[in-house]
């Protein structure tokens, strides 16, 4: 009568195994400067900005203390409401590996974006990117809180 119930725990622990991922990123933030050099709007609709508008962009990213290049993003974003957000997804190249975001980007305020995969040191990264614009209007902090 006991052996079922054994051989029911012995699965479910084997599956719990085997679900759990065999290279989590180490919980980690990680700050950085993206400097908006190539930002490109392409008009897709009515004349000027409008909803459908694509920014793509392909930037260096620079360490926390805006000195030296230490990687580097490439992407792409949709207008959705005209003087308020698009929507973006885009790859940061880091040393070690990739970090994949998405989520919206605001006109006026910062964004949160999800960290939606990764590759090499942040296979399997999960968490959250704060984006913020510098006072410069050129260049933005990335926040990135892996989990």
């Amino acid at each position: 009568m006991h052996r079922p119930l054994v051989a029911l725990a012995a699965v479910v622990l084997a599956g719990g195994v085997l679900a759990a991922p065999a290279h989590a990123a180490k919980r980690q933030t990680i700050r950085l400067v993206e400097h908006a050099d190539t930002d490109a709007t392409t008009d897709t609709g009515a004349a000027g900005d409008s909803a459908g508008d694509i920014l793509t962009f392909a930037n260096p990213v620079f360490n926390h203390a805006n000195t030296k290049q230490v990687a580097a993003d490439q992407g792409f974003c949709i207008r959705l409401v005209v003087g308020q957000s698009y929507e973006c997804t885009w790859t940061n190249f880091l040393k070690g590996g990739q970090v994949v975001v998405q989520g919206p980007f605001y006109d006026t305020k910062d964004s949160t974006l999800a960290i939606t995969g990764g590759t090499g040191r942040y296979r399997d990264a999960r968490g959250s990117m704060k984006l913020h614009a510098r006072p410069d209007g050129k260049s933005y902090d990335f926040v990135f809180r892996i989990r």
